[in-house]
C-alpha cells in the first residue's frame, strides 16, 4: 500500500509542477526538484532512489524515445561533432576533472575522483529544452546535444564502471578496459536493434493472424525498450546503448507503414504521457534525495561548515565547463577545417555558440542514478572513501548546472544563428505533390471500378468528386433534389471506401520517400500525422 501511495503522490507532483511551470516563469526541472524538497520534509510519502531500479523504470523507455524520434538525418549528418562530444570529451573529462578532483580534495582518493569525474561526464537534454523553453535551442544545435546525450551516457556509466573497480581492487588494466568497453558498446547496439526487430516481427506475424488491435501495438512498443535493456544487462552489455538502439531500429521498423494510423494516433498519445510522468519524476525524485544527502554530506571531511563543500561544488563546476568550452571550440574549428579543405567555405564559429554549447551540458538523471551505485563497504568491509561526500558534490553540481543554464542560456541563445541546416520546405512540397499524385491515381481507378460495378454509376461519380476535395478543392454538393437515404448512404459509403484509397496511397508514397532518403523524419512523422487524423476522423 505504501508503495502505491509513494507512485501516486510521485505522479501528483508531476502534475502540480506541470501546471506551476506553465504559471511562473522558471525551468521546471528546477520546479520539480523544489516539490522533491518538500515531499521529503512534508507530511506526503516521498521514496528512496534504488538505482538498478531507477535504471530499469525510468531510462529504458526514455532512451528508447529519444532514439526513435531524433531526426535520423541530422544526427548522422553531424556524426563526427557527436562521437567527439560523446566519447572524446568524456574521456577527456574523467581525466582531467579527476585529477583536479583528487587534487583539491585530499580526503577522495584518486579513483574515486574519476569515478565522480566520470558520472558528471553524461548530459541531460531534456533538462536543457526544459530550461531553454523561453528562448529554443537552434534546430541543428539541439540535434547535436541529443545525439550526444545519446552516447554519453554509456560512455559515462562504463567509466564508473572501471573507477569502481579501480577502487575496490586497486588495479586497472587499460587493455582490459578497452576490450570491455568495445563489447559493452558493441553488443549493446547490436542486442537493441535485434530486440527490436525481433518484436516487431512477432508482432506482424500476430497482426497477420488476428488483425491489428492498436491496444496490443502500442504495449509491443511500450515492453520493447525494457526487453532490450534487460537482454543487455543479462550478456553483460551496455542496457542503455541496446536501448537507444532499439529506438533508432524502431524508425526503420516505422516507415515500412505497417501500423494503422489509429495505432500511431493513440501510441504518440500514450509516449507522450510516459514521456511527461518519467521525466518529472526524475527531477522529483532527485529533489528528495537533496535532503537525504545534505544530512551526511559532512560524515566524511572534518569541515565545520558547508563552506567548503560549495566552493567544491563551484571549482568542479567550472572545470567541467572549461573543458567542455575547449572541447568544443576544437572540434568545430577542425570541422571548418576539414570543410575548407573539402571546397566548403564557412565562418568560424561565434564565441555566443561555443558558451551556448558548453553551458547546454547541463547534468541530470543519469549523473543522479549513477552517482547512487556507488558501493556503501570495500571488499574487506570497510567504508567506501568519502561516498557521502561524493554524492554530495554530484547533487550539488546537477543544481549548479541547472541554475547556470536557467540563468544565461535564455539570453545567450537569442538571435543565435548556426551555419544554415537543409531546408525542409523543398522536401515538404515534394512529399505532398508525390502523395497528391498517387491518390488521384488510386482514387480515380478505384472510381471507375466502382462505376462499373454500381447499377447508378453517377454514386461512384459524385462520391469520387468529393473524395477528390482533399486533393484539387473540388466543393461538390449533393444538390437539393438528392434527398433519397439511400441514395445519400451510398455516396457516403462509397466517398469514405475512396477517401481510404487515396489516404492509404498518400501514406504509401510518403513511406516510399523516406526510405528513399528523399525526405526528412521530420516531414515524414508531420504529414503521416495530418493523415493519420484524416483516417481516424473516418473511420470514427
Amino acid at each position: 500500500m505504501e508503495s502505491a501511495t509513494v507512485v501516486l503522490a510521485m505522479l501528483l507532483a508531476v502534475l502540480v509542477s506541470g501546471v506551476l511551470g506553465r504559471l511562473l516563469p522558471v525551468p521546471l526541472p528546477l520546479i520539480q526538484i523544489a516539490i522533491g524538497v518538500a515531499l521529503q520534509l512534508g507530511p506526503l510519502p516521498s521514496s528512496t532512489l534504488e538505482p538498478d531500479l531507477f535504471f530499469l523504470i525510468f531510462l529504458p523507455p526514455l532512451l528508447f524515445l529519444d532514439g526513435w524520434r531524433i531526426p535520423k538525418r541530422d544526427l548522422f549528418r553531424d556524426w563526427i561533432t557527436v562521437l567527439a562530444l560523446a566519447l572524446g570529451l568524456v574521456v577527456l573529462t574523467v581525466l582531467g576533472i579527476g585529477l583536479l578532483i583528487s587534487w583539491m580534495i585530499p580526503a577522495i582518493p584518486l579513483a574515486v575522483a574519476f569515478a565522480l569525474a566520470a558520472v558528471l561526464s553524461p548530459t541531460d537534454p531534456i533538462a536543457v529544452s526544459s530550461v531553454t523553453a523561453q528562448a529554443p535551442v537552434p534546430r541543428r544545435l539541439m540535434h547535436i546535444l541529443e545525439g550526444e546525450a545519446l552516447l554519453n551516457d554509456a560512455t559515462g556509466l562504463v567509466c564508473l564502471r572501471f573507477a569502481i573497480a579501480a577502487a575496490l581492487t586497486g588495479t586497472f588494466s587499460l587493455p582490459q578496459a578497452a576490450m570491455s568497453f568495445s563489447w559493452l558498446a558493441l553488443a549493446g547496439l547490436g542486442i537493441g536493434a535485434a530486440t527490436t526487430f525481433i518484436l516487431t516481427g512477432l508482432q506482424e506475424l500476430l497482426r497477420r493472424r488476428t488483425g491489428e488491435d492498436p491496444g496490443l501495438q502500442i504495449l509491443f512498443s511500450l515492453l520493447t525498450p525494457f526487453g532490450a535493456y534487460l537482454a543487455a544487462e543479462r550478456a553483460h552489455a551496455s542496457g542503455i546503448l541496446a536501448a537507444v538502439a532499439a529506438g533508432i531500429a524502431m524508425t526503420y521498423v516505422e516507415i515500412q507503414g505497417r501500423s494503422l494510423g489509429a495505432t500511431r494516433v493513440r501510441r504518440t498519445a500514450v509516449w507522450n504521457s510516459v514521456a511527461l510522468a518519467a521525466n518529472g519524476a526524475i527531477f522529483v525524485l532527485l529533489g528528495e534525495q537533496l535532503v537525504s544527502v545534505s544530512d551526511h554530506a559532512l560524515e566524511d571531511v572534518s569541515v565545520r561548515s558547508v563552506g567548503w563543500i560549495v566552493v567544491w561544488i563551484l571549482t568542479i563546476t567550472a572545470g567541467l565547463m572549461v573543458v567542455r568550452f575547449a572541447w568544443v571550440w576544437v572540434s568545430l574549428h577542425l570541422a571548418i577545417l576539414r570543410a575548407h579543405r573539402r571546397g566548403d567555405k564557412r565562418t568560424i564559429p561565434a564565441w555566443r555558440l561555443v558558451t551556448a554549447t558548453t553551458l547546454a551540458g547541463v547534468k541530470g538523471a543519469i549523473t543522479l542514478a549513477g552517482i547512487m551505485t556507488l558501493p556503501v563497504a570495500m571488499a574487506d568491509g570497510s567504508p567506501f572513501p568519502a561516498r557521502n561526500l561524493v554524492i554530495s558534490l554530484a547533487m550539488g553540481v546537477i543544481l549548479t548546472s541547472l541554475l547556470l543554464a536557467s540563468l544565461v542560456l535564455p539570453p545567450l541563445l537569442r538571435g543565435l544563428r548556426l551555419p544554415p541546416a537543409p531546408t525542409h520546405d523543398a522536401e515538404e512540397d515534394l512529399a505532398r505533390g508525390v502523395a497528391r499524385d498517387d491518390a488521384v491515381k488510386v482514387i480515380e481507378a478505384l472510381q471507375h471500378r466502382l462505376a462499373e460495378e454500381q447499377d447508378d454509376a453517377s454514386i461512384a461519380v459524385e462520391a469520387g468528386a468529393r473524395a477528390m476535395d482533399r486533393y484539387e478543392g473540388l466543393k461538390a454538393d449533393l444538390g437539393e433534389d438528392r434527398t433519397a437515404a439511400a441514395r445519400v448512404g451510398q455516396i457516403a459509403t462509397t466517398e469514405r471506401r475512396l477517401r481510404m484509397a487515396g489516404i492509404i496511397a498518400e501514406r504509401g508514397a510518403l513511406y516510399r520517400l523516406r526510405r528513399a532518403g528523399a525526405i526528412d523524419d521530420v516531414v515524414l512523422r508531420r504529414l503521416i500525422r495530418e493523415i493519420d487524423l484524416i483516417e481516424a476522423r473516418l473511420t470514427a
